[in-house]
């Protein structure tokens, strides 16, 4: 057993520094510490062993799960560094740097984005993203939504003309370009892209025809989750809100879900949650966001068999969840740049 631990170590020390990809190292990560990974089957047997040498391995899987994680985060933040020096080109000669000027704090929004992932990358999912600008039928035949369908009305808005050309946006064929209205799109891209079974999370900004006020702006941000994969069931969508929940509020969060209806899903639910530690709102029921099953037509759509491939998808708001977990009161705090305001997080 000690042997077979000090196998699974090795195979990580090799392969996860030499991963290019994000996801390269979920892959990785998964078969080791995944549900079906190496050292979870290991954990698996140890109610077969003698009872003397039972705590003896699970000290040594447990010491190997530790050695293991950091790795793994330390992969990631080697492949994100990497792309963001492509992205930012030569290093510039700073020689002369500002000692007056304040020391700067990432913004909320930026904060909650990257807790969110980091949440779900520890379940195996990999980061997905496209750009602001989107196109009808990723937008919204894809996903379900014809044209004459009632559930466009709400945001089939912010089309650009129709002489319009986006180098970096393809079409399906011949339809408009509109800003987006959610990231849902992503996951008809990631799809098409990489086919199944998959699993990611998408961050990103959406726009809407909304009246700003307290609770509502006419741009926002987004993280939609997929997960496409062979025996998905309603009770793995339950598991990962639960999951979520007891990450972002605590342990004593729970779920329930309402039947409600989206063009992209099939059954489709409202989502609210309860925790006993956000302030004023504990322990009352919170609308919080929409899910469901993905509807067999949007699988057929990417080109996939919905009799092999089955999966569950949700969408949720990144103001919703800052404002509850910062006990904000006011979305338009988020867009003021109010250095007053964007100075609290800074430690947090």
């Amino acid at each position: 057993m000690e042997e077979k631990i000090k196998e699974i170590l090795a195979k990580a020390n090799e392969l996860l520094p030499a991963a290019r990809t994000k996801t390269e190292i979920a892959e990785i990560g998964a078969s080791i510490t995944g549900p079906n990974g190496e050292l979870t089957a290991l954990m698996k047997t140890i109610p077969t062993l003698d009872k003397s040498q039972r705590p003896i391995v699970g000290k040594l899987i447990n010491a190997a799960k530790k050695q293991i994680e950091p790795l793994i985060s330390a992969a990631y933040a080697r492949v994100e560094s990497e792309a963001m020096a492509s992205a930012l080109g030569p290093k510039p000669d700073i020689t002369l740097p500002n000692i007056d000027a304040r020391r700067g704090t990432i913004h909320p929004l930026t904060l909650t984005i990257r807790r969110i992932c980091d949440i779900f990358k520890r379940a195996g999912f990999t980061v997905a993203e496209a750009t602001d600008m989107e196109t009808e039928w990723f937008c919204f035949d894809a996903l379900n939504t014809p044209s004459d369908h009632p559930a466009r009305d709400a945001q089939d808005t912010l089309f650009m003309p129709p002489q319009t050309r986006v180098s970096n946006v393809s079409k399906h064929a011949d339809e408009l370009y509109l800003l987006r209205s959610h990231t849902s799109s992503v996951q008809i891209r990631a799809m098409l892209k990489e086919g199944a079974p998959i699993r990611i999370v998408a961050p990103g900004r959406a726009f809407r025809r909304d009246t700003v006020d307290a609770t509502h702006s006419a741009n926002f941000h987004q993280i939609e989750c997929l997960c496409i994969d062979k025996g998905v069931k309603l009770t793995d969508l339950k598991a990962a809100l639960d999951y979520l929940f007891r990450s972002l509020f605590g342990k004593s969060s729970k779920s329930r879900l309402r039947p409600s209806f989206f063009p992209f899903t099939e059954p489709s639910f409202e989502v609210d949650f309860m925790s006993a530690d956000i302030g004023r709102l504990s322990n009352r029921w919170i609308e919080i966001m929409g899910c469901g099953m993905v509807d067999p037509e949007v699988i057929k759509n990417v080109g996939l068999d919905p009799e092999i491939w089955s999966g569950y998808a949700f969408g949720l708001g990144v103001e919703r969840v800052a404002m509850l977990t910062h006990s904000i009161d006011d979305i338009r705090n988020f867009y003021a740049n109010d250095a007053r305001f964007l100075r609290q997080f800074s430690n947090r």
